[in-house]
């Protein structure tokens, strides 16, 4: 296949079906050279050696193929779908089905066909004593804590950026490899886990015909660290509401918000000055966080936070029954209520795993996310020294912008480093060429070799738009049902008018998107699934949620009033704006 960007990778011909689904969101955009360079090989060992360690791995399922679940395409990752099929064929009980809706939601993918040596007794065998293993957890996973010591020993070790050589800048990304695909390794044991044993509890709902009941008794938890950051925005909005002087900065715009608020509390603004330190608190604890944020040109909160800033203002206007601690008591509650009711209808062995799996699944969920943590703030490290890296070269003659190094690989960033000024024109090139790919929206499944660009959808071109009493049908999130005013976001950095009533509308989610959720009604989101991290989060807060509601962001109106039901899928245009 023909590179359409510098870190394509080679589709498998063994396993030829590749979605964006769930990948989607760790890298919504186009993938960067350096990013892929230094992660891309690394990721799909780590992921290897999970599927090796559950027993999904059979004997010549990869050969000699250096990527086969992860791939960059046309710039954009995609996951190996005809691979991690392999999960519901080779684990006892499951199926192909569950494991598509798990993690790639809604789609046209061709149905799974049967071939020789795809079902494995051996396998099977070795993912069912993994999972009976599972089944008997009580508490979280150790090794999780014995990891994010590894990240603190990690970051304490790195040299002084503003002392250190450009040598030791350049070679960062690559002492870091062993440390990411062991972190890595552990996310996906621990994702595939929670895919496992929700697998389970989804049987035994349906087993009970409470089916629908499955997305109450996964909500609202506790102690999953993607809703941390949304939680903590939550206390610095109710501040910048009842101080009536943040407020009045707030209300004059985004821009020059934090100098307003220094220059206040240099006067002896009290509650300015607590302000300040709780954000600096916020930056110190979630500053990796935010858009894109495994990419190494991505800005984190701690790089741009007026992307948090953003976030906090729309939160300003919510209502007190958005807060976090009264969606948790709420959600717990009726939590509660459906797993009564759904062990009321199961026998008494069925009952017993069901308790089972229900509480290996909320320790694993918390597990999942406390594992992304860890690796996004190992990744931030070296994502400084990149900057200062850039910085340096810049000052040389290099591009205006060093982050723009983040567009060659690593061999040729280390020819770069020796004579920037000759990779001005690739850099200027690779840029224009992101922004074409950008313009553009990737198919969401392929099959073989990627379309050609030229045939791909524009991401600005027209579609017909709902109309009133159309029905989208997307995938359950969060249960709730609520109707509000329609609010198409496509960049979180700019929520527009987003708060109270209405309903946000968005074209896929990462942490940086979350805050907005308690600004909302209720969110809709084009691309994820049963596992995505807006189900996750939303689950967490309390927020009504529909995903993989195809084409969302492109034919609701903005504006428009709209239903959206939770507890079924569904979105609803009730009247056009």
């Amino acid at each position: 296949m023909t590179k359409i960007w510098p870190a394509d990778d080679q589709p498998s011909a063994k396993w030829p079906l590749y979605t964006r689904g769930n990948v989607g969101e760790v890298f919504p955009e186009v993938v960067l050279p350096l990013t892929w360079d230094s992660y891309g090989y690394e990721a799909e060992m780590g992921w290897r050696d999970a599927y090796e360690r559950f027993g999904i791995v059979a004997p010549g399922d990869f050969g000699d193929d250096e990527m086969v679940i992860l791939g960059v395409f046309g710039g954009y990752c995609y996951i190996n779908a005809s691979y991690v099929r392999m999960v519901g064929v080779r684990a006892p009980g499951g199926s192909v089905e569950q494991i598509d809706t798990q993690f790639f939601g809604e789609s046209d993918a061709p149905a799974y066909v049967p071939r020789k040596g795809d079902k494995n007794l051996r396998s099977t065998l070795k993912i069912g004593k993994k999972v009976f293993q599972l089944l008997g957890m009580t508490e979280p996973i150790p090794e999780l804590e014995d990891d994010k010591r590894r990240v603190q020993a990690w970051t304490d070790a790195m040299p002084e950026l503003a002392t250190a050589s450009e040598a030791e800048l350049y070679e960062l990304p690559d002492k870091f490899k062993p440390l990411f695909r062991d972190l890595f390794s552990r996310h996906i044991e621990v994702t595939f886990a929670v895919a496992l044993t929700s697998g389970l509890l989804t049987d035994l709902c349906v087993k009970a015909d409470k089916g629908d009941k499955l997305v109450s008794i996964l909500g609202g938890i506790g102690d999953v660290e993607s809703a941390a950051p949304s939680s903590a925005m939550w206390a610095l909005a109710r501040s910048a509401h009842d101080a009536p002087s943040l407020r009045g900065v707030f209300d004059t715009g985004i821009d020059g918000v934090l100098d307003s608020i220094d220059t206040l509390a240099n006067g002896g603004d009290e509650a300015a000055a607590a302000w300040k330190a709780s954000f600096a608190e916020f930056i110190a604890e979630f500053g990796s966080r935010g858009p894109n944020e495994w990419d190494a040109g991505a800005d984190p909160w701690e790089l741009r936070p007026e992307l948090a800033l953003a976030a906090i203002d729309r939160m300003r206007y919510a209502d007190d029954s958005h807060a976090p601690a009264a969606q948790s008591a709420r959600l717990s509650a009726e939590r509660e209520a459906a797993v009564a009711e759904v062990r009321a209808a199961l026998n008494p062995v069925d009952r017993w795993q069901f308790d089972k799996a229900l509480r290996s699944t909320q320790i694993l969920s918390q597990c999942r996310e406390r594992s992304k943590t860890t690796i996004i703030k190992a990744v931030h490290t070296v994502r400084l020294s990149g900057r200062e890296l850039g910085r340096r070269v810049t000052e040389r003659g290099g591009p205006a912008d060093g982050v723009d190094l983040a567009l060659l690989n690593s061999e040729e960033l280390a020819a770069c480093m020796e004579n920037p000024a000759e990779w001005l024109d690739t850099i200027e090139e690779r840029k224009a060429l992101r922004a074409e790919l950008s313009n553009k929206i990737p198919p969401f499944i392929f099959e073989g070799t990627i379309p050609p660009v030229d045939t791909w959808e524009s991401a600005d071109g027209d579609v017909e738009a709902s109309g009133a009493g159309d029905t989208l049908q997307g995938i359950a999130g969060c249960p709730g049902v609520a109707r509000g005013t329609a609010r198409v976001v496509l960049d979180p950095a700019e929520p527009g008018d987003l708060g109270p009533g209405d309903v946000l509308i968005a074209p896929i989610t990462d942490p940086s998107w979350t805050p907005l959720f308690l600004a909302a009604e209720a969110v809709v989101v084009d691309v994820g699934a049963t596992m995505s991290h807006a189900v996750i989060v939303s689950r967490e807060l309390g927020i009504p949620c529909v995903v993989s509601a195809v084409g969302a962001t492109r034919t609701i109106p903005d504006g428009a009033t709209i239903e959206v039901d939770g507890n079924t899928g569904t979105v609803t245009v009730i009247e056009l704006p």
